[in-house]
């Protein structure tokens, strides 16, 4: 079973600037990329899951919380769960992965933070987006 992890980055500066670089990263399942900026700070994007496609995430200005739980019933994906949270942060290139089966809920946690998210499938190529209320994961 895939789960979720960090790929790090690494950052290195000289007289000539700053590179931030992630060498540990396999970028040839990504098929499209687009970025996410939340209008608030206090605003949870969430919770949007995905069967089958993976997402990987980068914050590329700022930071963000993501929280993710896997999903084992579709049909009834209240069964079972527990919320895995990340942190992202700008400062160097570390990557999120998440793989199919997961929902997510993304938050900055500064002002004009910037997440790049990546994806292993084309738009339309499968219909394959399920999102549940914010509310919908809270522990009882």
């Amino acid at each position: 079973m895939d789960l979720p992890e960090i790929i790090e980055g690494r950052k290195h500066s000289d007289e000539r600037g700053k590179l931030s670089f992630n060498n540990n990263f396999n970028a040839s399942a990504i098929k499209r990329i687009y970025t996410i900026e939340n209008n608030e700070i206090d605003f949870v994007r969430g919770w949007t899951g995905h069967k089958i496609e993976q997402r990987w995430f980068s914050a590329v200005q700022g930071s963000f919380i993501i929280r993710l739980i896997k999903i084992n019933d579709w049909e009834n994906p209240l069964n079972i769960f527990e919320i895995l949270e990340f942190k992202l942060v700008s400062d160097k290139l570390d990557i999120l992965h998440m793989p199919k089966g997961y929902v997510s809920a993304i938050q900055a946690k500064e002002e004009n933070s910037k997440l790049l998210v990546m994806v292993d499938h084309a738009l339309g190529e499968i219909n394959d987006e399920y999102r549940f209320p914010q509310d919908y994961f809270k522990k009882i």
